[in-house]
């Protein structure tokens, strides 16, 4: 299985004030996208092109395009949604899926309450957006969901990850690429990841 892990001073800068409890709703949003987009980027280097001709200002060229319908997001309820206008920015015409999950706070463990993907998500490869990757529940719920659908080629972006969590899902879906902006040190006796960030969609909604 392949892990991702962004690696440039940018990037831990930006994680820098992310991180800090200090920081207000407004930047977090903004920094929640800003990395997702440089996730997308990297996620995206495998991507085929279709040779198209165009006509410069100077002269008639071939060159590669990318077909976007191919592509779908699916972020998971609600902290992906923080997500999403980053990688929106990178692939605008990819559909858009969602997965409704919440973690009961007793058995930590993921509660599925809502799934609506695109028609035809079979034939898309997909993205699943949650900003952290902690015991790999819900993220292995939502691969389970789009398997079940057909999907053959996912990917699953974060921006903190848990080795709990990687681990998890190389156990049981070694076909998924992870991206993620970090991986931390481990989780808490709570399922918190530390160093972490927090509560990442009540900071990203500030509803705490």
């Amino acid at each position: 299985m392949e892990v991702m892990e962004l690696k440039h001073p940018l990037i831990e800068h930006k994680l820098s004030i992310l991180r800090d409890k200090s920081t207000g709703t407004k930047k977090f949003r903004e920094l929640i996208e800003e990395i997702s987009m440089v996730l997308c980027y990297e996620c995206m280097r495998d991507a085929k092109l279709k040779s198209v001709e165009i006509e410069t200002p100077i002269q008639k060229m071939k060159i590669g395009r990318l077909n976007e319908e191919n592509y779908a997001f699916v972020p998971i309820l609600r902290a992906g949604m923080g997500m999403l206008n980053g990688v929106i920015n990178v692939i605008p015409n990819a559909k858009v899926g969602h997965i409704g999950m919440y973690r009961d706070e007793t058995t930590f463990e993921p509660v599925n309450y809502f799934f609506k993907v695109p028609k035809g998500i079979e034939k898309r490869e997909v993205i699943i957006l949650d900003p952290m990757l902690a015991t790999g529940g819900s993220a292995i719920d939502a691969i389970n969901l789009l398997k079940s659908k057909g999907v053959k080629k996912i990917k699953f972006l974060c921006i903190i990850a848990a080795p709990e969590g990687i681990q998890k899902i190389e156990a049981e879906h070694p076909d998924v690429q992870i991206y993620c902006a970090c991986i931390d040190k481990k989780l808490n006796k709570n399922k918190y990841i530390v160093p972490g960030l927090g509560d990442a969609g009540d900071r990203i909604f500030g509803t705490k």
